[in-house]
């Protein structure tokens, strides 16, 4: 059962990252994050915002091709010695059986742990969770500060494809491998393309989140 739901409005990636930048630095180890939007919504900009807030190595994008990268946290960052970040995405995992066979609990109780597409595949993994769902304003109605708050997941995309099916960073054997850029990969399907509105849409579950929504402004 939602403990709370807080709906907030952002324009553009810049303040999408912002945003997610400051629930970074509130987050600990044992914290599951489950990210829910169709394509170019901002889950992969969101969590390198989240990285930012963590203090964790650059160069996050969506781990497509490989499931599961783990980024470490960096000795001169904000938070030294902070929990590492475990990026997943679960879009190929059909089930919480095959979600357990990337063996997520081997680092879900010490590292932060951010599952796109991971909605009815991942919540067995912790007592708690924060559901995030990112949604995109065009085709929808006008945000507003009267926008309606909703804890729905947003529309999936039944047909993504993935255009490239090797591994641009390497060896998909190597969950640690990142890209040397530190914004990303421009063209990770996945990314904000433009400026318009993002409504986002945190859920709150469990004992970890029983004190209410974390700071965002």
């Amino acid at each position: 059962m939602s403990e709370w739901t807080r709906t907030v409005t952002v324009d553009g990636p810049g303040r999408t990252q912002a945003l997610a930048e400051r629930l970074g630095g509130q987050l600990r180890a044992g914290d599951l994050l489950v990210l829910t939007g169709e394509l170019g919504a901002g889950k992969t900009t969101f969590t390198q915002g989240l990285g930012r807030g963590l203090g964790v190595r650059e160069g996050i994008i969506s781990p497509t091709f490989v499931l599961v990268r783990r980024h470490p946290s960096v000795p001169d960052g904000p938070r030294p010695g902070g929990p590492d970040l475990v990026h997943v995405d679960a879009y190929r995992l059909g089930s919480a059986a095959e979600v357990d066979d990337i063996d997520l609990e081997d680092t879900v109780d010490t590292a932060v742990t951010v599952v796109e597409w991971g909605a009815g595949k991942v919540e067995h993994l912790a007592e708690s969770r924060l559901e995030i769902v990112l949604e995109r304003a065009v085709g929808a109605d006008p945000l507003g500060p009267g926008a309606p708050s909703g804890t729905g997941a947003g529309p999936e995309d039944p047909g993504r494809t993935d255009e490239d099916p090797s591994d641009p960073d390497g060896d998909p054997s190597d969950p640690d491998e990142g890209p040397s850029d530190p914004d990303g990969d421009p063209g990770d399907p996945d990314g904000d393309p433009g400026d318009e509105p993002r409504r986002i849409t945190l859920t709150g579950i469990g004992p970890r989140w029983a004190g209410g929504p974390p700071r965002l402004d």
